[in-house]
């Protein structure tokens, strides 16, 4: 059984975009499962029905209004470098009304219902081609993969969508009395899940570099400080997942081929750049061609 796996990583998911449209469409590889966490889980579904310019479009064409209906954050750009300070406004606008984060995510989950119908989910059910998104129930401290097969359609979007919540400038739902989050804070790249599930042959794409190439500006509020921390957080999970991930693939015989991003896209992905992303999803295609050419020689 083969399998894709798409970690994290936000607005770097069109980087995987890209890598994902070559192994799909120039080497013509068929999987049988696709699993994603965060922003992979926007991916897979149209991976899945082979809709690669349908979520390509999606990719190279959004911005922070298309993610956040009540963003916490200003986009500073000095130098060629953005940064982000507080919108302090929205954030007591969200405190005062109650909300459990700084900002909203709503518009998101318009977009994924506007990328995914009701004809895509069914298309996807009556395949034989299993799709997996990663949650975090905060409720009881433990992961949970979404399988669509096991989800009417507006619970498999909204699995999609709080897959996508990056605590705490997202939206924080609350589903079937429990609060859920981000699957990245549990399991950024999911590929002992896949294996568990059956694959014995998984392409993974991980939206960070191999080697640590990051030194950090100086943290300069509180905004810059968490999403440090969080960043920091979660790619030690990330790295944690993949050694996980290659001792179970040792144990149960399988092969695993990891595309890691070359270099540093950026080290902020909650910044939406249609500019720089569609120049990411080129990246992307062609890293995939190089690395497969090379691999040949």
């Amino acid at each position: 059984m083969k399998a894709l796996v798409i970690s994290g990583g936000g607005s770097k998911g069109a980087f995987a975009g890209g890598v994902a449209q070559y192994l799909i469409e120039e080497l013509g590889k068929q999987y049988d499962m696709f699993l994603g966490t965060s922003t992979g889980s926007l991916l897979v579904s149209n991976l899945a029905l082979g809709k690669v310019e349908e979520i390509k479009a999606v990719y190279t064409s959004v911005n922070q209004s298309s993610i956040f209906s009540n963003c916490p954050f200003i986009i500073k750009n000095k130098k060629g470098v953005s940064n982000i300070s507080i919108n302090h406004f929205n954030v007591l606008k969200n405190i005062f009304k109650g909300r459990k984060s700084f900002g909203e995510s709503g518009n998101l989950r318009k977009l994924i219902q506007n990328t995914i119908t009701i004809k895509d989910y069914e298309n996807i059910k009556a395949s034989d081609k299993e799709v997996i998104v990663t949650v975090s129930n905060l409720s009881l401290n433990t992961l949970e993969y979404k399988s669509v097969s096991e989800c009417s359609y507006e619970d498999f979007l909204d699995w999609i969508w709080i897959s996508c919540n990056y605590p705490p400038f997202m939206s924080l739902a609350r589903k079937n009395n429990y609060d859920y989050a981000d699957g990245g804070l549990g399991c950024m790249v999911p590929v002992e899940e896949a294996i568990n599930r059956g694959a014995t042959e998984i392409d993974v794409i991980i939206l960070e570099t191999e080697v640590n190439y990051i030194n950090r500006l100086p943290i300069r509020n509180p905004f810059s400080l968490i999403t440090t921390m969080i960043e920091f957080m979660m790619d030690q999970i990330e790295h944690q997942n993949v050694k996980t991930g290659k001792l179970q693939a040792k144990n149960k015989n399988a092969c695993v081929d990891i595309y890691y991003t070359p270099i540093v896209l950026t080290t902020n992905s909650l910044i939406f750049n249609k500019e720089k992303m569609t120049q990411w999803w080129q990246n992307g295609f062609d890293f995939a061609k190089t690395k497969n050419q090379s691999n040949r020689i």
